[in-house]
């Protein structure tokens, strides 16, 4: 699913199945982890090993048994007419389970699961639905998703989760439950982070109801919704979920378990995310020493790697190449030279060096992971591909080699624009083209990038993260390059929102939209609320961030002019634009696309 944080299915990880319930849920609630593909991916593809036990979130889902292989049925037995036969519904979806274990194919599964719901609407006691219609639906969504209907499979879903009643016992807690995870991994399949966040949250309300607060299977859903979070960027509300998980595994785990293992990881990127560098790297030496106990030494050497990112931040660069050293022997003695954990621990190393002032051998290891993507081996799948080129992209952004860089992202684009649940990283990629158009002056391309980027974004519900804010303000300087000042001046404010309510007044990202926002208002005529904008970032400085700041000489200085200008006439032309956009403008340009390579687009 799940931006910040792409999440990836490991190479060996078993194909993903259409799962459909057994006849009848007389079970209690269970969540057990079944890997899928990632749903995400998020504005960026550049994971390193999640913290998870697998890189991919495992979905808690309810307790089905396996559908049984059954000789093809004698056909012309079904048939409009006979679906209000009590005894046709289960039959059906008998066959439709019997078919998809068959290997017959989801389209002729799909027309029995289809008629079973019929049937079973059809024979409904007292015109109250009975847990086989709820049933018969899943079913139906679940296939609608395995042929890439996605949009289809919703509304069955939404029909299918009023069907149960919780207050009626275990069985219909069951199935609501496995109707809102069904319903928010299919939301999140569409980009759609927001209705599939508000969907794990019903079924943990009602998972937790049943079982109660403290179940180790309410742990497993709760890591589910954490990693949600984190692809949605809402990093607070992972960390509670995250920090829940990990008392109730305190609990119910044995000391240094898988599952406390897979807890500190998570927490660990969470940390990392939020710049608490220290408490990162304690959650994953804690990992990491759960990991040996248990024997696991291809995750050992995956924490390894996160282990030398963190290193890495706090400039503790010896430490991180010998933390990435050791990730290397491993994955070339365990998984060849080729493999593409050994290509990532090259972009790795490539950025370590880039910082130290080693360009040579930079350069040297993005050269050489380039060669294992450019020939991957079987297995390797288009999102570890793609992830990989977009973190080599960064660097040859680092080295001003911004037509090389582009290339990369539009390869990784290619490789991903067709793959469903990755909105959010294809809209990552196309806002870091439209940085790199912005700077080799292909204005027009980048304004239409970011603008596909902002469409994604909104539509995947990251209308309201930072990330979406500082897009809105490079597209709006993009608009400023091509005159479009109205347009600029909407996307300054809808930015300065954002990032007011998520990143507070005082952050340096909120300030550069204020002072561009000023500008445009300067260009537009508009000179009353442009001094009132520059007095207010005065008066911040003045009173929470200090003189000292260079910026502020030339905001007082331009406050100055403004109120110079109004003095003499209201009504005077306004200065082009091109001579009001603070050179603040451009500085946060720069330093922005340097953020969002260290932030968005990298481990």
């Amino acid at each position: 699913m799940p931006g910040l944080v792409s999440v990836k299915t490991p190479p060996d990880a078993p194909p993903l199945r259409i799962t459909v319930p057994d006849e009848a849920p007389h079970t209690p609630i269970r969540a057990q982890t079944i890997r899928s593909e990632p749903k995400s991916n998020s504005p960026a593809t550049r994971r390193p090993p999640s913290p998870s036990p697998s890189t991919s979130r495992a979905k808690p889902s309810l307790d089905r048994g396996s559908a049984r292989k059954k000789s093809p049925p004698e056909k012309n037995l079904l048939n409009e007419s006979s679906l209000d036969n009590p005894d046709l519904g289960p039959f059906l979806l008998k066959l439709a389970r019997d078919t998809i274990a068959s290997g017959e194919g989801p389209s002729k599964a799909l027309d029995y699961a289809l008629r079973a719901s019929k049937s079973f609407e059809k024979c409904a006691v007292d015109g109250e639905p009975s847990l086989d219609l709820a049933m018969s639906l899943h079913v139906v969504a679940a296939i609608y998703c395995s042929l890439g209907k996605f949009e289809e499979a919703v509304p069955v879903l939404e029909r299918a989760i009023k069907v149960p009643e919780v207050a009626k016992g275990a069985d219909h807690a069951l199935a609501a439950f496995s109707g809102y995870m069904q319903l928010g991994d299919t939301h999140s399949m569409l980009g759609q982070l927001d209705r599939s966040i508000e969907c794990y949250k019903e079924g943990l309300k009602i998972q937790m109801e049943a079982l109660g607060d403290n179940d180790p299977r309410v742990a497993e859903t709760c890591r589910y919704l954490a990693e949600a979070h984190v692809q949605a960027m809402q990093f607070d509300e992972a960390d509670n979920l995250c920090k829940k998980t990990l008392e109730i595994h305190r609990v119910h785990s044995a000391p240094a378990s898988l599952e406390e293992a897979a807890d500190r990881r998570l927490m660990a990127l969470i940390c990392e995310a939020k710049g608490d560098y220290e408490a990162a790297l304690e959650h994953l030496v804690l990992a990491s020493m759960a990991m040996i106990a248990n024997g696991q030494e291809n995750e050992v050497a995956a924490i390894d790697v996160s282990i030398g990112n963190i290193y890495s931040s706090l400039s503790r660069f010896d430490e991180a190449v010998f933390s990435y050293q050791k990730a290397l022997t491993v994955f070339k003695s365990s998984k060849g030279d080729n493999h593409p954990s050994v290509a990532s621990v090259f972009a790795r190393l490539a950025d370590l060096y880039y910082k130290t002032g080693k360009l040579r051998e930079s350069r040297s290891y993005c050269e050489n992971a380039l060669r294992i993507y450019a020939k991957p081996v079987p297995g390797t799948t288009s999102e570890e591909i793609a992830s990989g080129m977009t973190e080599i992209s960064a660097i040859y952004e680092l080295f001003n080699e911004p037509e090389e860089a582009l290339k990369l992202l539009q390869k990784a684009m290619k490789l991903l624009e067709d793959k469903p649940g990755q909105h959010s990283t294809v809209a990552g990629i196309e806002a870091r083209m439209g940085v790199m158009y912005y700077m080799v002056g292909r204005y027009e391309v980048s304004r239409s990038s970011f603008e596909s980027a902002v469409a994604k974004l909104r539509a995947s519900g990251e209308r309201k993260s930072a990330f979406f804010g500082v897009v809105l303000n490079q597209m709006g300087l993009a608009c400023v390059q091509l005159f479009k000042i109205d347009e600029a001046a909407e996307l300054f404010e809808e930015a300065r929102e954002i990032l007011e309510q998520e990143c507070g007044p005082c952050h340096q990202d909120t300030l550069g939209v204020y002072s561009n926002l000023a500008a445009t208002y300067d260009a537009m005529g508009r000179i009353e609320d442009a001094i009132e904008i520059l007095e207010y970032v005065l008066k911040l400085r003045e009173e929470k961030l200090g003189t000292a700041n260079p910026d502020f000489d030339d905001e007082k200085k331009r406050l100055a002019e403004l109120l110079k200008e109004a003095g003499r006439s209201r009504n005077k032309k306004a200065k082009s634009l091109e001579n009001l956009i603070d050179p603040n403008s451009k500085r946060t340009k720069k330093e922005t696309s340097k953020k969002w390579s260290a932030f968005g687009f990298r481990s």
